[in-house]
């Protein structure tokens, strides 16, 4: 493709992109709010893998040692629960250890008073390597002769791991639905213009004009309708992510919840709608002018 043609057809497109104002408005408009929800529904997944792995790294299973057990036979315990299937590390914390970090963390003697006194027994604190399997886990620590009871917060666990699966079910499916729509609507849209131009593109054909020739137009029309949806939708969800971060910052007093910066993700965001926009525009411009070019 010379420079010459490469300027034609550049005009060529951009002319049929204003020719139909409206419909192309309308083609960007649903195709912004399609990159729009897949991105938002994206980004709501990749958080959620985000605490889980935080969550997997920070989540123990406390198991607590039979108060009738020595020290010595306490820590003779380490090995076998070390061996357990599912078991990142395990780190023996003594009642003597447990005491001072709670009065540590609670200075008043009224509350440490009111405390089960099987907090202060030796224990055990053990990290999963797969947060899904902790239940197993769990049933496998208890099983150990000379644990007498297992703390694990299940029900956080859980719903982490819920959120992430619904995120991601939700995003692939919203992903394959929103990108056919896309695709439908700016097809839709250069058919108008291809309509219009039917009788343009029949003379072309009988002077001997290429396939590739007449397509070209249409092609980069589909390119920038797709490449500018792409830049609005990302401009979009840059604002509504760091305003979402923002709120969740601002309510979370505990700082439960990390939300990832938009800074080490906006590389990837800006790739995937520019990329996304870009085939999702040329591919209407291809299917639209499809039928125009058949013998």
């Amino acid at each position: 493709m010379g420079k010459h043609d490469f300027k034609y057809f550049f005009h060529e497109g951009l002319s049929n992109m204003f020719s139909h104002g409206f419909m192309s408005f309308a083609a960007i408009g649903i195709t912004v709010a399609c990159l729009l929800i897949m991105g938002t529904f994206t980004l709501v997944a990749v958080n959620a893998n985000e605490l889980l792995a935080d969550l997997e790294q920070e989540n123990e299973i406390l198991a607590y040692v039979d108060d009738s057990y020595t020290r010595a036979q306490a820590r003779a315990l380490q090995s076998e629960l070390e061996a357990l299937d599912n078991v990142a590390s395990v780190t023996f914390i003594s009642k003597e250890e447990a005491t001072a970090s709670f009065e540590e963390q609670y200075e008043d003697e009224a509350v440490l008073q009111d405390l089960d006194p099987e907090i202060f027994e030796d224990r055990y604190a053990i990290k999963v390597k797969d947060l899904t399997k902790q239940n197993q886990t769990v049933e496998l620590v208890k099983a150990v002769e000379g644990i007498s009871d297992v703390n694990a917060h299940e029900e956080i666990a859980g719903g982490f791991i819920t959120v992430r699966n619904v995120a991601t079910v939700v995003c692939v499916a919203l992903i394959a639905i929103l990108f056919v729509v896309s695709v439908f609507i700016i097809s839709n849209t250069i058919k108008l213009t291809t309509f219009d131009r039917r009788d343009e593109i029949a003379i072309m054909r009988m002077v001997g004009a290429t396939n590739g020739f007449i397509r070209w137009p249409f092609v980069y029309e589909g390119f920038m309708l797709g490449l500018l949806s792409a830049v609005i939708a990302f401009l979009l969800q840059w604002g509504l992510y760091e305003a979402v971060a923002q709120g969740v910052d601002t309510n979370d007093t505990l700082q439960l919840i990390r939300i990832i910066p938009f800074r080490e993700l906006w590389p990837v965001v800006a790739g995937t709608f520019a990329g996304a926009g870009i085939l999702i525009g040329v591919g209407g411009s291809l299917s639209a002018i499809r039928k125009f070019l058949q013998v």
